[in-house]
């Protein structure tokens, strides 16, 4: 069962100069970051080459100590919420890193550091 979301009056005022994010924002960079909250994940994150260069499933699965089907969910996770990108050449599927929206969690986080969010 999925917890419901917490909501906090976009007014609320934290400590002086700080907001609170928005709830949609906020759900959608939990969900961001889940995809991420997982050592498999990041594992295969780094292993993963940017663009134009690929890395077949085979060879991912091979590197890692997790059955074939355990990798592609892995891998479905990343894919959905953007952070590699698939393309299927003959049987196998390759994939590559999606530098940017890397990029855009990363500052995405570090303003809500700064709580510039």
């Amino acid at each position: 069962m999925e917890k419901s979301p917490v909501t906090v009056p976009a007014e609320a005022c934290v400590s002086a100069g700080r907001r609170a994010l928005p709830n949609q924002v906020a759900q959608e960079q939990a969900k961001l970051l889940k995809a991420l909250a997982d050592p498999n994940r990041l594992l295969l994150l780094s292993l993963i080459p940017p663009p134009p260069q690929t890395i077949c499933v085979c060879d991912l699965t091979g590197a890692l100590e997790l059955s074939q089907p355990t990798v592609s969910h892995h891998l479905k996770v990343l894919s959905d919420n953007g952070f590699i990108s698939r393309q299927k050449k003959g049987t196998w599927v390759h994939y590559s890193l999606v530098e940017e929206r890397l990029k855009k969690t990363s500052v995405q986080l570090s303003k809500l550091a700064e709580g510039t969010s």
